[in-house]
């Protein structure tokens, strides 16, 4: 009986071309904004509005980097502090602190989200050279909140994909926050 032969070249090179394609839609722009002294990045298309810290409204048994929710106009958003989602360190708020108002997708569509930052600093416009995939540090440390690693003026800059930072169990409970 023959055994199918695979094309090793084809699928080497098909495996490389996912790759090329996964770096390229990476590219773009992104609003970089800092935690201490970490630097990050999320894709410009995701963000919404940038706004100075106000007051915000504190919501009962919710996890603690869930700090409440704010008025936007007329509309509900939750806000979560990143310092307290990525196990940092709580700080006191400054007035460099502000709410990147985020679009996040979910299973049941898009929603807001508001994320408390220390500051943001630039737009970055990255090409796929400027990224590197995401190291691999083990199977204890989940990255699939991680795009990739930009390398910009001697720095690297943690690029965010905002939609799987927020857990389906985070979005779970920050919708139903709003109904």
């Amino acid at each position: 009986m023959a055994t199918p032969s695979v094309n090793t070249a084809s699928a080497g090179a098909a495996v490389i071309a996912a790759a090329a394609r996964t770096k390229e839609e990476r590219a773009g722009k992104y609003l970089a904004f800092h935690l201490g002294p970490e630097e990050f990045g999320i894709q410009v298309l995701k963000v919404r509005e940038i706004m100075g810290i106000q007051e915000i409204t504190a919501v009962p048994h919710t996890p603690l980097h869930t700090k409440g929710v704010i008025n936007l106009r007329g509309k509900v958003i939750p806000v979560v502090d990143l310092r307290l989602k990525f196990s940092m360190e709580e700080a006191e708020y400054t007035q460099r602190t502000c709410i990147i108002v985020t679009e996040v997708g979910g299973e049941n569509g898009t929603m807001l989200i508001g994320a408390v930052v220390d500051g943001v600093s630039e737009v970055l416009n990255l090409s796929a050279a400027d990224i590197e995939d995401t190291p691999d540090f083990g199977g204890e440390v989940a990255t699939s909140g991680l795009l990739g690693m930009a390398k910009v003026k001697g720095k690297v800059k943690i690029l965010l994909d905002i939609d799987h930072v927020m857990t389906h169990q985070d979005l779970k409970e920050l919708g139903q926050l709003l109904h």
